[in-house]
């Protein structure tokens, strides 16, 4: 294995965690997004939902493969994202996440991405 080799475990992002339709439980994506070596940022309204109502039952990913295959039919895969409107939808994504980041951080830490975005 890599860490056998001293390498660092790599943690997915799941990245502004936030509800934006308001059918869904407003921890939907913290409480159903739950795994070891993961990182889940959250804007303010979604920690303090979890916070108050949120309830954590463990790891939610992990055995849930052959599930989720079962619900990606047919008819949901053919409603995915042209790649016209997948490069708006990313786009408009990385916008969402500098403007937080820039929030975030310090004025060293801009500058340093700033720098390294050249």
């Amino acid at each position: 294995m890599l860490a056998d080799d001293g390498a660092h475990t790599q943690r997915p992002l799941w990245a502004s965690t936030g509800v934006k339709d308001p059918a869904y439980p407003d921890t939907m994506y913290v409480t159903e997004l739950v795994a070891p070596n993961t990182v889940n940022t959250m804007p303010g309204k979604t920690i303090d939902a979890v916070g108050d109502h949120g309830e954590v039952h463990g790891d939610t990913i992990h055995g849930t493969y052959d599930e989720a295959r079962a619900q990606a039919t047919p008819s949901s895969a053919s409603a995915s994202p042209t790649p016209r409107s997948r490069t708006r939808l990313e786009r408009e994504a990385v916008e969402k996440f500098e403007k937080s980041l820039g929030r975030a951080c310090s004025r060293p830490c801009r500058a340093s991405l700033q720098k390294a975005a050249k």
